[in-house]
């Protein structure tokens, strides 16, 4: 480079430009649309890495045009490119995805990327770009410990920094490295990673209890052992169910914001806090039956399924999700040690969580329609099937109230209560709160999750507390 050239400006990409890392993008759609071929990838990372992010990048895309970018990172490219600066960006990840996030910017003069032959980090980065630009000529700004040997041949040293450690040492090797942000991941961050609002689904493990009328001590220790395994099981769950879903969520309009979607939370971690969530819930399920246990396990197995392969699949899903509910009154049921599990209770949620389960998707339907696109992103349907999901929502819904019926009609009713006729009055308000779910949802009023706004919604809230009330008087 000529002496009085302009000094070019470097970027990093992976953790500086864009919040994430597309390495880690890659792995895990690769996991989500080629399930069956994942196996694969340990036969191209014994090649190296460069030929293992070559393979990942010729077979998957990550959805780089939705990948959130460092704003403070975004704005100092602008300002270099305003004063006629060129931006180059330099980066380990394969060239075909560094060539996209170019496209993406604008503006960018050149790229330096991973290729089949050489992972482009570290000291490789280093020695390329010197014998692109020479020592010192270039400005380079980076995030990470393997940014180092590229700083020490950059004039002008430019971070992010993740850690007070971390800027602590970089500090003492460069001091006058300027800092241009200093991401953090808040607490805040990872507790609504693990979703717990959602833990409020984990109180059907109460049901069988309640049902049954066993309110002893140790029938109420167990039910509450059990929530805990499942809040940890179901956490895990979600958690797994984002990294595999990153695409969809960040084309959603409420999911974006999700912490992963958003780049709040290194992607990793996400991986390790799942694998460690699984491990605490069933070291906690093996102080109860080893019935539950393997109905944990089915549950995981089950969400597993769902979220690789069965929420793509047409009123499949639905039939899934309302099985997983299920599974919960079930697991409650085994860590009580009841003999058997009642059929009334079993048929009546399978019908009520169904409906509730086209709900759901008729509610992301209802609010693609009003938002002009064709179908749900990630899933199988098109925003004309509401003229059929809507009206099997509400037959599934009716179909609960019907099994209460049946119900009421049965000798096992008069064993546990004293006025079981006045048990009739809760097939009212059951069809009443099911049909104003319905309209709600037509009306795209309607929150993603109806068991998260029937949480928030202060009617459903009279009409659950009108329903218990009905069961104390049939009681007594």
């Amino acid at each position: 480079m000529p002496e009085n050239s302009i000094i070019p400006l470097v970027v990093d990409v992976d953790g500086t430009l864009i919040k994430t890392d597309l390495l880690h993008e890659a792995i895990l759609q690769m996991v989500a649309t080629q399930p069956f071929q994942a196996w694969r990838m340990i036969v191209w990372l014994a090649r190296g890495k460069a030929a293992f992010k070559a393979e990942l990048a010729g077979r998957v895309d990550p959805g780089i045009a939705s990948i959130p970018l460092r704003e403070e990172v975004v704005a100092l490219i602008s300002g270099a490119q305003s004063m006629n600066q060129p931006v180059y960006l330099a980066s380990a990840s394969d060239g075909r995805y560094v060539e996209q996030v170019a496209r993406r910017l604008g503006g960018i003069k050149d790229v330096f990327s991973t290729d089949a032959t050489m992972n482009l980090a570290g000291t490789a980065k280093a020695e390329r770009l010197v014998a692109a630009f020479g020592p010192k000529r270039f400005d380079y700004i980076g995030n990470a410990k393997v940014d180092f040997p590229v700083w020490a041949q950059a004039r002008k040293v430019l971070a992010l920094s993740h850690s007070p450690a971390f800027e602590k040492r970089l500090l003492a090797a460069f001091p006058d490295v300027e800092v241009v942000a200093r991401p953090r991941s808040s607490g805040r961050d990872y507790i609504e990673m693990l979703r717990p609002h959602q833990w409020v689904k984990n109180l059907l493990v109460f049901l069988p209890m309640v049902a049954g009328h066993q309110f002893g001590a140790g029938a109420v220790l167990s039910s509450i052992l059990a929530f805990v395994c499942f809040c940890m099981a179901a956490s895990s769950a979600y958690l797994i169910n984002d990294l595999l879903d990153l695409p969809g969520d960040r084309d959603h309009p409420q999911k974006r914001s999700r912490v992963f979607a958003a780049g709040g939370i290194p992607l990793w971690h996400g991986v390790l806090i799942a694998a460690l969530l699984v491990i605490l819930a069933f070291a906690f399920s093996a102080l109860l039956y080893l019935r539950f246990s393997a109905i944990l396990a089915l549950y995981l197995v089950t969400t597993l399924a769902y979220s690789l392969i069965l929420k793509r699949k047409v009123m499949v899903d639905v039939v899934v999700l309302g099985g997983l509910y299920t599974l919960r009154v079930l697991g409650g049921v085994a860590a009580t040690g009841a003999a058997k599990e009642s059929p009334w209770l079993l048929m009546f949620s399978l019908f009520l969580f169904l409906s509730l389960a086209i709900v759901k998707r008729c509610s992301e339907l209802t609010a693609n329609l009003e938002a002009k696109k064709m179908g749900a992103a990630g899933r199988g349907y098109r925003v004309e099937d509401l003229r059929i999901l809507l009206p099997l929502g509400a037959a599934a819904g009716y179909g609960a109230v019907f099994v209460i019926t049946l119900y009421l009609s049965s000798p096992e009713v008069k064993v546990l209560y004293v006025h079981p006729d006045r048990l009739w009055l809760i097939c009212p308000l059951l069809i009443y709160w099911i049909s104003r779910v319905l309209i709600i949802t037509n009306r795209n009023e309607l929150h993603h999750d109806p068991i998260v706004f029937a949480m928030t919604d202060r009617v459903s809230w009279i009409t659950g507390l009108c329903v218990a009330a009905v069961i104390a008087v049939a009681m007594n």
